[in-house]
């Protein structure tokens, strides 16, 4: 009981606000500020402005995991079509065992800055063992040798086979991959006009320059940060 009830407490956003001042204090996370003001809406714990949305607009969701509330929630209150990418094994499952709406559309790749493959390695868990569900592109001693590798391609080259000319939003939970997707998306004709990442520097080496550096390239490709979560990790942009 008081084990679960800590869980809970962790998670309020009180204690998470506490939580990344101490971490900002020791220079372990990010110290960013709100670069433009426009209304915000969460959703599936994803910070997105509704502005110009439409039945039109098109949502590019990378990094499924084993939950897809932000996805459905958008289709549901606002008719977009959602493109989801995943290509982890459990991610796949889940997504085969479930009825999803005809606006959810699936494609069991990973996104990188150029085609190929890519190899990715269970996520360690707090306690030690090995997530089923989480992976990433950065391998620890313990997992190096559980190595699944999957089809990539870069971001331009989803949008040609979907024959998409624009993405309206792109959501990024994606484990570590997502600096090079964001350089690959620097380089790319085809920009979306919302960028929702979550950075995972605390997973990387030099994780936190690696953070500052790519924020700093967005910005000077005419992204303003509008939104930023309780613990400073998941970042919200606005193409201007």
């Amino acid at each position: 009981m008081a084990i679960a009830a800590w869980k809970r407490f962790e998670k309020t956003p009180g204690w998470q606000r506490k939580k990344r001042f101490l971490k900002r204090l020791i220079g372990k996370e990010l110290r960013l500020k709100i670069d433009v003001d426009v209304p915000v809406i969460k959703e599936g714990g994803w910070w997105f402005t509704p502005e110009r949305f439409n039945k039109d607009t098109v949502v590019y969701s990378l990094g499924v995991g084993d939950e897809i509330d932000f996805d459905l929630s958008i289709i549901d209150k606002y008719g977009v079509e959602v493109f989801a990418f995943d290509p982890t094994p459990s991610s796949i499952e889940m997504l085969d065992a479930r009825r999803l709406p005809g606006k959810f559309h699936f494609q069991p790749w990973a996104v990188t800055a150029s085609d190929g493959s890519l190899k990715f390695y269970p996520r360690l868990k707090k306690d030690g063992t090995k997530s089923e569900v989480m992976f990433t592109i950065v391998p620890e001693e313990e997992t190096k040798d559980d190595v699944i590798e999957v089809p990539a391609y870069s971001l331009s080259s989803i949008t040609r086979k979907l024959g998409h000319k624009r993405i309206d939003i792109l959501k990024m939970d994606i484990e570590g991959a997502e600096y090079e997707v964001l350089e690959g998306l620097l380089a790319s004709p085809v920009q979306p006009t919302q960028l929702l990442v979550e950075f995972h520097h605390r997973f990387v080496e030099n994780g936190i320059e690696r953070t500052y550096d790519i924020i700093g390239r967005l910005r000077e490709a005419g992204y303003r940060i509008f939104a930023i979560s309780e613990i400073g990790r998941e970042v919200s942009f606005l193409k201007q």
